[in-house]
């Protein structure tokens, strides 16, 4: 078994996992319901990969192998110890040195929603049925689901608001020091002012060697980044210290950000915001395998939303959208092997992280920015109901990704689980590598490799997802003949699974993100009188160093770049 350790660093990046997480914990649940789905129950999954087992007071635990970072306060109702064990508040009475006035100051506790009461209840009816040896589970909720949706549609405040996953007391780490202020922690040189890394990073660093010091053969870790503020140096340091002590681990990072607020900004923000961009872009790069930029500025006006409503103002709604994403392109990191590709578009449903990233970063060019794609909801393979291809169904969570782009060199992979071949029948492995490859056979250009990844296993729906399907899509994803799409909207209630697709490719499509944070430090950083060359020196870094992370992005550019002939005729 190859283990995966999952770092999610930042706000943002945290609802992000607790969506990914509640994904894990539905096909646990599902794989293990013998009356379920029969799909469900033969995935195929090696849930290890991302999980740990361990014992708590003589009871079995089974956890994300996890290291989560955020400020202080970002945790919601729940302790920093996570659901396993009860925290002991410190009190003053421990002080022996000190003998002059004491004052305290503590935040007010977060009271539990209905979503997690109904959680909380369960548990306890379940632990009081093993302690009874009954078969009665105890009695009827009093929370009724469409009241619980309604609570998480109009009031999920943290991402805790909405996670049905018990966490290791090692998982949960709050920033000492830093309060949840994001609208003051929302740029890279923050974090000189609130945060060091001497003070902090060997209690984060011992975070995470408890959990690499468990694999047997650690494959990776996989990275989630909130880009957006002071986090992105954070996570800087912490790529540094993991380069340092873990240097032949591969990363696999992906750098998101939420949907831009449509407020108008000053010069002065604007110039800190650009400069932001370029210089997190360039350090997070330089300590990673593969960098994955993820976050479009309005999601809800996007074509990977077209089957979708959502709220861009909610981080409930956004993150739930690249989670799924995120779900699905690391299918093939625990899929059960079941043997060897034998050309270029053959199907390997198991694929390690450094298979993915030599594939996307070193086979024809050196690369090392990827876009990711989404299908979400996946239409039938055949149908009325499709319009395109699969590979048309695909859409960019990446910004400012050019469309059309011909990239002879470009290299793919592709994972697609639980598709339809038609409406009510599911699709079998030779039928997806059929119509991929049918695709590109019809297509004007095609990417020089494509590793193709099937499995059988559906996106399954948990309740506190978020109601963003439009009303034509069906209960397992289906889409419903006759409906006209409107303002409505469905969630885990009326959709329990849809199939997904989703795409890492490396290409040059990705080319105008990278030449406007190039053109940006350039302008803002860099050349002669640049506006924003005293806020880098405020930010610890100097004209040479500022040039250091230009020469990094137009590395990028210039790898990405189609190559120029000379039109001299000698």
């Amino acid at each position: 078994m190859k283990e995966i350790v999952t770092l999610q660093i930042g706000d943002f990046a945290n609802f992000i996992g607790s969506h990914f997480w509640n994904f894990q914990d539905e096909l646990l649940g599902l794989a293990g319901d013998t009356h379920g789905d029969s799909v469900f129950n033969s995935q195929d999954l090696n849930m290890d990969v991302l999980y740990r087992t361990g014992e708590t007071q003589g009871i079995h635990t089974y956890t994300p192998r996890l290291v989560s970072i955020n400020l202080r306060g970002s945790l919601g109702s729940m302790s920093s110890c996570g659901t396993l064990y009860k925290e002991v508040a410190p009190t003053t009475s421990d002080v022996v040195t000190w003998t002059g006035r004491v004052s305290t100051q503590a935040s007010q506790s977060h009271q539990r929603n209905l979503f997690l009461q109904r959680l909380n209840e369960e548990e306890e009816n379940m632990n009081l049925a093993n302690e009874t040896s009954s078969t009665n589970n105890g009695s009827q909720s009093e929370y009724q689901d469409k009241d619980i949706i309604q609570c998480l549609e109009n009031g999920v405040k943290f991402w805790t608001d909405y996670s049905k996953v018990h966490y290791h007391p090692q998982s949960l780490h709050e920033l000492n020091g830093i309060w949840t202020d994001a609208e003051e922690f929302d740029n890279y040189g923050i974090r000189r002012d609130s945060f060091a890394w001497a003070s902090q990073g060997e209690e984060i660093s011992g975070r995470l060697r408890f959990f690499v010091e468990e694999c047997d053969n650690i494959q990776g870790f996989q990275f989630v980044v909130d880009d957006s503020g002071g986090f992105s140096a954070v996570a800087a340091e912490f790529l540094e210290n993991i380069a340092d002590e873990y240097p032949n681990t591969p990363v696999l990072l992906y750098a998101v950000q939420g949907s831009s607020s449509h407020k108008i900004l000053s010069r002065k923000r604007t110039i800190s915001a650009e400069l932001h961009d370029a210089v997190s872009f360039s350090r997070l790069s330089s300590f990673c395998k593969l960098i994955v930029p993820v976050g479009l500025p309005t999601l809800s006006k996007s074509k990977a939303s077209k089957f979708l409503h959502i709220d861009d103002e909610q981080h409930f709604h956004s993150s739930a959208v690249y989670a799924a994403a995120l779900h699905s392109i690391s299918l093939p990191f625990r899929m059960v092997p079941v043997g060897p590709a034998t050309d270029a578009y053959s199907v390997s449903g198991a694929v390690d992280f450094h298979e993915v990233i030599q594939m996307l970063s070193g086979h024809g060019r050196q690369n090392m920015v990827s876009v990711l794609d989404v299908a979400m909801p996946l239409p039938a393979l055949t149908g009325e109901q499709n319009e395109s291809s699969l590979i048309g169904n695909l859409h960019p969570l990446t910004p400012q990704t050019a469309e059309d782009v011909e990239d002879m060199q470009a290299i793919e992979h592709i994972a697609v689980h639980g598709a339809f071949a038609s409406e009510g029948r599911r699709a079998s492995v030779c039928e997806v590598k059929d119509t991929v490859d049918a695709a590109y056979q019809r297509a004007n250009t095609r990417p020089m490799f494509c590793h193709l990844s099937v499995a059988p296993c559906p996106l399954p729906i948990p309740l506190p997802f978020p109601s963003i399907f439009r009303n034509q899509v069906g209960q397992h994803g289906e889409f419903m003949a006759g409906q006209m799409s409107s303002t409505s909207s469905k969630g885990s209630l009326d959709v329990h699974s849809i199939p997904m697709a989703a795409r890492l490719r490396s290409t040059s499509a990705v080319l105008p993100l990278l030449e406007s944070k190039l053109r940006n430090l350039n302008r803002f950083g860099i050349a002669r009188g640049a506006a924003g060359a005293e806020l880098l020196r405020s930010w610890g870094f100097g004209k040479e160093e500022a040039e250091e992370m230009g020469e990094i992005l137009s590395k990028m550019v210039a790898a990405l770049s189609p190559p120029q002939f000379s039109s001299d005729s000698d």
